[in-house]
């Protein structure tokens, strides 16, 4: 067989490698899913993130141990599980999640502004907009109105309820309902629809820089997708890659492939958005148990 014939011959067992890895991964990794049901349980979701993570580290040590198979380099135990594990995580965008929550408590603030619209008080209004709360802060909904229903003083509620929301978007809510439940005045629902259209818009604003933010990590997909391609193939032309062979070379090709990773963390910290300072700290009364069961009104339940 000619030379020629042999490289077209290895370059086609590499195609197919590398085709077979990206199948298996693509076949290890869950389907999408539907929405996740309002009652799964925090648990649960973190017991579903493990298992995906599982299935990634043993689909990249089988990668691994072909690899070890077909170059002989002990380092491909290392790099090809954290590559399947961890470029997946460096390359995914990361401000989504906090958008879509921010977009949550707008709707969760349109709905509840509708509902005290009706005439009923804060409290009821609280508790009813529980069962239209959107997935993205219904466990924090939840509590609320578990609280609400065991009788807690309402501006202790609200203010652990910001706490769990853990943002500044959040407290801005919270204070206008703290603010409502001390006046009990009229003029809520008004307050909270306006509100909500600021919050909407800041969503808008804050999609687009998402946008603009994802233009390097796409970037970075690619050259990534490109290096690994060609690296893959070059594996199978062994004058090339020969010196990378030797524990000098495999040393010297960790530390390319860490400089690699440094570069990727750093451009995912220059993208990230810092999030804005919380308004609403925890306050004294939320850590004195007798304020928890201490209620100003009656509430239904």
């Amino acid at each position: 067989m000619s030379p020629a014939a042999i490289g077209a011959v290895a370059a086609l067992a590499a195609i197919c490698v590398l085709s077979g890895g990206l199948l298996l991964v693509a076949g290890l990794r869950r389907s999408p899913s539907p929405p996740p049901r309002p009652q799964t349980s925090p648990l649960r979701r973190v017991w579903d993130r493990r298992r995906d993570t599982t299935s990634l580290l043993v689909g990249g040590l089988i990668a691994g141990v072909i690899a070890l198979a077909i170059t002989g380099w002990p380092l491909m135990l290392i790099v090809v599980p954290a590559a399947v594990v961890g470029l997946p995580l460096l390359l995914a965008p990361t401000g989504r999640a906090s958008v879509d929550r921010l977009d949550a408590m707008a709707e969760w603030t349109r709905s509840l502004a509708g509902v005290l619209t009706v005439g009923v008080g804060l409290e009821q209004a609280l508790i009813a907009s529980a069962r239209s709360a959107p997935t993205a802060i219904r466990p924090e909904v939840d509590n609320l109105t578990a609280r609400l229903r065991a009788r807690w003083n309402t501006e202790t509620a609200l203010r652990a309820f910001a706490d769990e929301l853990d943002d500044a978007t959040g407290d801005l809510i919270a204070a206008a309902l703290i603010l409502g439940s001390r006046r009990r005045g009229a003029g809520l629902s008004a307050v909270l629809t306006g509100l909500a259209e600021s919050v909407s818009a800041e969503v808008r604003v804050r999609r687009q820089i998402e946008t603009e933010r994802d233009r390097p990590r796409t970037t970075a997909r690619w050259v990534t997708l490109i290096s690994g391609s060609v690296l893959g193939l070059l594996v199978f032309n062994g004058t090339y890659l020969e010196p990378y062979s030797t524990p000098l070379g495999q040393l010297l090709l960790a530390l390319l492939l860490a400089a690699y990773v440094g570069a990727l963390l750093w451009m995912r910290s220059v993208v990230a958005g810092k999030p804005l300072p919380r308004f609403l700290a925890v306050s004294d009364q939320f850590a004195k148990s007798e304020d928890r069961v201490a209620p100003t009104r009656e509430v239904p339940r």
